[in-house]
């Protein structure tokens, strides 16, 4: 009986310990959540270490939970389109039919960078035509990238809510990146690298891509992507809650001044 009861309580001990363990592991870094609470903001941000894994959170319950991609899957349709070799590189031409859009940036001829960086919708549903939704499916599957409703449309499927990714997905799927690790050719990551490029200082240089899901309610703003310094890698993914024109910029902002905070950047 005595036995029993010890072991009883070493059992009740150990699971104590392991969630005082977990708890310590999600607890929100206070920090970071006062930039949330001063600027008035629902959402999260996920900042890892590339190097050693140390991870600040704010809102783990939010960063584990899936949103619509939006542009941000820009990073991986950038991989595919150019293993497909559907695109050649990052100066090849997109020519505009000239239908008229509500984002100026997009009435005019584009390359594959400026199309990145403008988040031209055509340009890159042009390249889901190319590519096409088998093609779509197979990369989806063997890079674990979020999680995706079928049947689904293969020039709207990153916008329509069909596919979803959690910020603590994205943060492993930017490692993944970072460290060259999925299915892709050392030209199509350079590419890739060169340009999402947002930032270069002799200290450290941001590479990232930023996405709205407009269908949802409230919209979501998302901000992705990594920092490189000298000391290591810390790669980022914020999404945010966004009633108002005004609230886009605050995805930039908000994820400078948390990694500011925790020392990444100046």
């Amino acid at each position: 009986m005595f036995l029993w009861t010890t072991t009883i309580h070493k059992y009740i001990h150990s699971f104590i310990l392991i969630l005082l363990l977990s708890v310590q592991t999600v607890a929100e870094d206070q920090d970071i959540t006062n930039i949330f609470v001063n600027e008035g903001l629902t959402g999260t941000i996920v900042i890892s270490s590339v190097g050693s894994g140390e991870t600040f959170i704010h809102n783990d319950l939010r960063a584990n939970y899936r949103f619509t991609v939006a542009s941000t899957f820009k990073i991986l349709n950038t991989l595919i389109a150019l293993e497909e070799k559907v695109i050649s590189g990052k100066d090849d031409l997109f020519k505009w039919d000239g239908h008229m859009y509500a984002i100026s940036d997009w009435n005019c001829d584009q390359t594959l960078e400026s199309a990145f960086k403008v988040s031209c919708v055509w340009c890159f549903q042009e390249l889901a035509r190319r590519v096409g939704v088998q093609k779509y499916q197979s990369y989806l599957q063997n890079t674990s990238y979020g999680e995706l409703h079928e049947p689904f449309d293969g020039e709207t499927f990153w916008l329509d809510g069909s596919l979803k990714i959690s910020a603590m997905e994205q943060v492993e799927f930017l490692k993944k990146v970072y460290q060259r690790t999925l299915p892709f050719s050392t030209s199509s990551y350079e590419t890739l690298r060169q340009i999402m490029l947002v930032e270069q200082t002799p200290a450290y240089s941001i590479r990232g891509k930023t996405g709205l899901a407009g269908g949802s309610k409230p919209k979501i703003g998302w901000y992705v992507g990594y920092v490189e310094t000298s000391k290591d890698v810390w790669v980022f993914a914020t999404n945010i809650d966004i009633y108002d024109q005004k609230d886009l910029s605050l995805r930039l902002k908000l994820t400078r001044d948390a990694l500011q905070i925790k020392g990444v950047v100046k």
